[in-house]
């Protein structure tokens, strides 16, 4: 073996402890970890998702039998809260910019929601209906509680691309087959950055 080759072997295998070793081990196990804690707080997300969906329908039904409603109404509101049930996202799903959107999409479509809230004007027996305030204030709460789940997940989306983004992050990844991907940000349209609104006449 000449000094040559034999030199290029050592440089390789210092360049492959450099890269491959504790230091290696650690950042992949950060990659792991960030990517972790973003699946986290999307399932937080998804519970709040969930628990407005589940008092979707005890609203609607409240007001069914509480007062004058609008049909047409009723019916949006309850195809909106199916199509938002039926979008799931997962696995490589978060990379990919056109399937969150469409997520995104399906959640806002429950703004018209709103229009099912308490009216003073229109329909004031509502306000006087417990069961109906006690839903109302139970849905605005779910609302914060997602707008506040749709922050912290974003937190954990910028610190883990972050993380992928740097050259040890870019380099490990490589070397591993590529297993992390960069996630697509949650952006909440302007009717989705509100809790929903109170409005029968529209």
């Amino acid at each position: 073996m000449t000094k040559r080759v034999f030199s290029l072997l050592v440089a390789f295998a210092a360049l492959f402890a450099i890269s491959f070793g504790v230091p290696g081990c650690q950042n992949y196990d950060q990659l792991v970890a960030k990517n972790e804690t973003c699946s986290a707080k999307w399932a937080d997300y998804e519970v709040q998702l969930q628990r407005r969906a589940d008092l979707i329908p005890n609203i609607v039904n409240t007001v069914k039998g509480s007062a004058k409603y609008e049909q047409d109404t009723l019916t949006q509101v309850t195809k909106a809260r199916a199509d938002a049930t039926s979008v799931k996202l997962s696995g490589d799903d978060f990379s990919d910019e056109s399937k969150v959107a469409a997520f995104q999409k399906a959640q806002s479509n429950l703004g018209s929601l709103g229009r099912l809230l308490v009216s003073n004007e229109k329909y004031p027996d509502l306000q006087a209906t417990k069961g109906f305030s006690d839903l109302r204030v139970e849905l605005e709460g779910t609302e914060n509680r997602i707008a506040r789940s749709r922050e912290q997940y974003n937190d954990a989306v910028r610190d883990y691309n972050t993380e992928l983004g740097k050259i040890r992050g870019q380099a490990i990844n490589k070397a591993t087959g590529t297993p992390f991907k960069p996630r697509v940000y949650f952006s909440a349209n302007a009717d989705a950055k509100e809790a929903p609104k109170v409005d029968f006449t529209k």
